[in-house]
């Protein structure tokens, strides 16, 4: 999906950058990116300093049901257990490929020059960014409904300052 919004919506504060900091299972210190790989906190600008907010801004998402996939990859290895089939090496190239191709219509579509693919790397508060736009992002897991389990991929997109 590709929605043009206010820039005056986004949700933005340097403290979103240190969320990458937050562990995670197996990584008791967060990303091991963090500070390290180029694009990543602490070293970006806020959003409002790589965008230009007197131009349009759009959001550029994609929805990847994980639950779908997780069944499938059970069907296709029995033996497998529930964190085997939610694995993100399995599903995340998928789900990646899905975005980039959205990511290619929005530039096409819109005339747009930039997009930004990692939007809370600039501070930006994706939960209230999509719920601004009337999405509600939910944590759910283990999942309650395993089949409807989905993730959402987000960029936003623009024009350079």
């Amino acid at each position: 999906m590709i929605i043009k919004i206010n820039p005056e919506i986004i949700p933005y504060r340097r403290k979103i950058q240190a969320l990458c900091k937050v562990p995670y299972y197996g990584h008791s210190r967060g990303c091991p990116n963090y500070a390290k790989k180029e694009g990543c906190p602490p070293g970006q600008l806020l959003i409002n300093k790589v965008l230009d907010f007197k131009k349009d801004i759009f959001v550029i998402y994609t929805v990847f049901c994980v639950g779908e996939f997780a069944e499938r990859m059970g069907k296709k290895h029995p033996d497998w257990n529930d964190r085997q089939n939610y694995n993100p090496r399995y599903w995340q190239p998928t789900a990646r490929k899905f975005h980039r191709m959205e990511e290619n219509k929005a530039l096409e579509e819109t005339g747009i020059e930039k997009i930004i693919n990692s939007p809370e790397a600039h501070g930006v508060d994706l939960t209230g960014l999509m719920k601004e736009i009337g999405i509600r992002l939910k944590w759910d897991w283990p999942p309650e409904h395993k089949r409807t389990n989905k993730v959402y991929i987000i960029s936003l997109g623009g024009y350079s300052l």
